[in-house]
């Protein structure tokens, strides 16, 4: 109760309080979904192919000794020698076994399979809404 000294007196009949709580409401749904979806895409690459050529040189000629095998750029020379026999064994050199390393390039064009991935998300209407 308050009072002015002569005058009116005021007694505090009703106080009005607010409070504010939270709740969860359920405001609609989302899904989300994964697609996948392929195509051709070509690729290229350089691809060698090595041959090999083998040649028989005659060349009929006595040596000293065995002749180890060599290396002429990219022919491997092997040597094949005979014992012959005369007055005394002397080594001929029958012939020359020449295998030459020949590469060649070329592009090879192929198509191959590739995936790529989407996520679509769909949103479903809340749960107590009017149907439009």
């Amino acid at each position: 109760m308050t009072s002015s000294e002569n005058g009116p007196r005021t007694l505090l009949a009703v106080e009005e309080r607010v409070s504010v709580h939270k709740r969860t409401q359920v405001t609609g749904a989302v899904h989300a979904r994964t697609l996948s979806h392929e195509h051709e895409q070509p690729v290229e690459a350089d691809l060698s192919v090595e041959t090999l050529e083998v040649e028989r040189v005659a060349v009929g000629r006595f040596v000293d000794g065995p002749i180890p095998d060599r290396q002429d750029g990219d022919t491997t020379v092997i040597s094949v020698i005979e014992e012959v026999a005369v007055v005394e064994v002397r080594l001929k050199l029958v012939e020359e076994v020449r295998i030459t390393r020949h590469t060649t390039s070329r592009k090879m064009i192929d198509h191959v399979t590739v995936r790529r991935q989407e996520v679509v998300v769909d949103q479903d209407p809340p749960p107590h809404a009017p149907a439009a």
